[in-house]
């Protein structure tokens, strides 16, 4: 049987400083790291955070009862039964790191594998003082070393791409595309393999821009030949999933 692996363009890019966005190698453009949280000229704050695989209607989220300037977010993925051992669970927080400020409501929104969260607030002091005081700090970069997902509590640490054999012999991929939906995701024949881009055509509100992820993925054996016209490929949640029939050999 083929062996099989992902060929990710990235590795040839131009760029000396790496990838483009250190949370995932097959995004190109578009807003970095796994979270941001900034303040909106209402002086309300826009916290998005990537959450890939997690359902629409699977995300919870509430404020700290107690000091009012926290607000906890968890998610689960689904078990595709594909992949023993990749569901993800994710849990963490988000909100002020200042005294003079409250959280007074939170109206979230979890699509295509991103929660945002519009966050209003109240000055309980220094009521004349505009408070840029938010957590945690913006770490979105470029760089040559993949970072670790830090709210992933449960499941497969660098799970932004994952592959493996069907029961039939065919072959099926993973990829993390949080934000991206069906309706995004083209994909192009390349040599024993495929060539797939995703593309978000609407920037969400309060986003700079909207993400593209490129990549590429096939088999190591080049006596082997990808079955095109068996190949699905679809965007769940923030995840690309890409099933394919057996390979033929050439």
């Amino acid at each position: 049987m083929a062996d099989y692996a992902y060929m990710d363009i990235t590795r040839f890019t131009a760029n000396p400083d790496g990838f483009y966005a250190t949370n995932n190698p097959f995004q190109k453009s578009g807003p970095k790291g796994f979270i941001e949280v900034k303040v909106l000229e209402n002086d309300k704050l826009y916290i998005r955070v990537d959450l890939p695989g997690v359902p629409d209607d699977a995300v919870r989220h509430r404020v700290d009862a107690v000091r009012q300037k926290v607000v906890f977010f968890s998610g689960k993925t689904l078990d595709d039964g594909r992949n023993k051992g990749s569901v993800r669970e994710y849990s963490g927080s988000a909100g002020l790191s200042c005294d003079c400020c409250e959280i007074t409501g939170v109206d979230a929104k979890m699509k295509d594998g991103v929660l945002r969260m519009i966050v209003s607030r109240v000055k309980v002091k220094d009521h004349d003082k505009k408070c840029p005081l938010t957590f945690p700090p913006f770490t979105g970069k470029s760089g040559r070393r993949q970072e670790d997902h830090p709210f992933l509590v449960k499941g497969p640490q660098g799970a932004s791409f994952a592959g493996g054999v069907t029961p039939d012999g065919g072959t099926y991929f993973a990829l993390d595309v949080p934000g991206a939906s069906t309706a995004d995701l083209q994909w192009v024949a390349i040599e024993n393999g495929l060539r797939f881009i995703a593309q978000k055509k609407k920037v969400c509100e309060h986003d700079k821009s909207a993400r593209l992820y490129l990549g590429s993925f096939g088999t190591l054996d080049s006596s082997t030949a990808i079955s095109l016209n068996s190949i699905t490929a679809t965007v769940n949640f923030g995840v690309l999933k890409i099933v394919n029939g057996p390979l033929r050999n050439q």
